[in-house]
């Protein structure tokens, strides 16, 4: 196997979403390059499962990170693109989307609007 470029591993943060076989994070660096992260349209609303997995994510984000910037690391660029431009934000102007290295994050104001239940203490499944 080639090398693969280095990756912060987030130690603590969830894998996915239990019961629904949806990853959160990557186990390891793509071997074909990295993933970009863009913005992607988003078609779960309210109580739909789609929007229920964003809302799961998000969570998971603001109980590890909180306002505080972050690394892109292993987190999963599907479920980042999913929120990038609007709940998650590049935390700098020298944003790298193909970098593992880029630093992310929440755009609280938004984020808050979009999933209030991503906010309360406890997340139900």
């Amino acid at each position: 196997m080639a090398n693969l470029p280095d990756m912060t591993k987030h130690r603590g943060f969830p894998g996915g979403m239990p019961g629904t076989g949806v990853q959160f994070t990557i186990r390891r660096a793509n071997p074909k390059g990295v993933t970009p992260i863009k913005t992607l349209p988003r078609h779960g609303r309210p109580g739909m499962a789609e929007h229920r997995i964003d809302a799961a994510f998000l969570h998971a984000l603001w109980h590890h990170f909180g306002d505080e910037p972050f690394e892109r690391g292993n987190l999963d660029a599907a479920r980042l693109n999913l929120l990038f431009g609007r709940e998650v934000i590049a935390a700098g102007k020298d944003f790298d989307p193909l970098s593992y290295e880029a630093m992310l994050q929440i755009n609280e104001k938004v984020a808050r609007q979009s999933f209030p239940e991503s906010f309360e203490d406890v997340f139900e499944v």
